[in-house]
Order: C-alpha cells, then structure tokens, then sequence
C-alpha cells in the first residue's frame, strides 16, 4: 500500500463484552498497516499486538488478516472467507480499511458501503469491533475530503462503536517512526501504534 506523505487513521472499538476471555482470538484486518509492511517477520502490526498482550497477562491469538494494497471492496469480497478460515470466531476484530480508497480518489460513497457491509458482517456474527479510520490526505480536494472524513465517525456511530482518535498518533511525521517512504511505520512506530491503541482494545476485550 502506497501512502501520501501526511495521512492519520482514527480508530473506533466496540464497548467491552460482558466478561473476559481467557484465551482470546483477535483478528487484525486491514491492509499494509495490519500486514508489516516492508519488515521482517514478526514486527509487523499483529505480532508486536500479541507478544504486548501477552506481557500484560493475556494469552492472546492475534491472527493477520492485513494484505497490502487492499480496497475497502477486496476487504468486503474477502471477509466470508477469512472468518471461516480461522479457527474459531475472533474476540475481536480490528478492521483497518480506507486509505487505499483514498489514495485512489474512489468515491466515498463506495468508501462508506464497503466498510458498513464489513460491519454488518461482524455485527451479524456477534464479533465486537475496533474501527480503524483513515483521515483523506491534505492535498486532495475539499469536498472529497469532507465526505471521505466523515465515513468513520459516521460508522462509528451507526454501530455503537467508540472512536480512537489518530491510529499514527506520535509516528506520523516523527523521525525514527517511519520508513524511507515517510508513511508507513517502522518497528518502533508499530510499537507506538501497539502503545496507543491498547487501553481501547483492553476495554474491547473487557479487561
């Protein structure tokens, strides 16, 4: 997944189920974030999320659903499939899909379809849900922008999902944190992201 040299992700997470699991199954679903791009084994997104997990006392499963380059469309047609193919039905689910869409300039209301079909899916499954939303680049124009801006919270919303703010939150534009490409993350910018978001998926998982 390619990425314009400014972009944020916002991440929602669905409210805590009613007791812990003892041993959860999260899948990570997404694109290049989700699948470590350009880093070696095992420092990518899904394995810095478990090996964290489980140093706080969780023996956790993080399954990698992210393959780069992937649409909101490629997520959606893929979803039946990646659910059944796993073991069993995740604890939790962090979708993280968009930003090509955006890079693409394709129309929002696709953006929107796509992602609320993923949701739906999920829901329908009993599967609570991290949203993980991508902001359109600065660069691009103003209208698209306002539309594109406006699918997560609006998702957020509509499945009583709880928004975390910047998923790049103290990576983007940080030096250290970002690969030659100036977007996606290193190894201790993933470490950052795992920092960030685990207080929400904590909360997801009822800990």
């Amino acid at each position: 997944m390619r990425f314009l040299p400014v972009l944020l992700l916002a991440v929602a997470g669905s409210t805590a189920s009613a007791a812990p699991v003892a041993k959860p199954l999260i899948l990570a679903y997404g694109d290049s974030l989700t699948a470590g791009y350009n880093l070696d084994r095992g420092l990518g997104f899904a394995p810095q999320l478990q090996a964290t997990l489980r140093r706080h006392g969780i023996a956790a499963t993080v399954a990698d659903g992210g393959v780069s380059g992937d649409t909101t469309t490629g997520g959606r047609a893929r979803l039946g499939w990646t659910l059944d193919g796993l073991p069993r039905t995740p604890d939790l689910a962090i979708v993280e899909l968009g930003g090509n869409d955006m890079l693409r300039t394709i129309d929002p209301a696709i953006t929107r379809a796509n992602l609320d079909a993923i949701l739906a899916e999920l829901d329908r499954r009993h599967i609570p849900v991290l949203l993980a939303g991508m902001r359109a680049a600065p660069n691009l124009d103003t209208a698209y922008r306002a539309k594109f801006d406006a699918i997560y919270p609006g998702l957020a919303k509509a499945h009583r999902a709880a928004l975390y703010p910047f998923f790049l939150d103290g990576v983007a534009g940080q030096a250290g944190m970002q690969q030659a490409d100036g977007v996606h993350p290193t190894f201790a910018g993933v470490k950052r992201i795992v920092t960030g978001i685990l207080p929400r998926l904590l909360a997801a998982l009822g800990r």
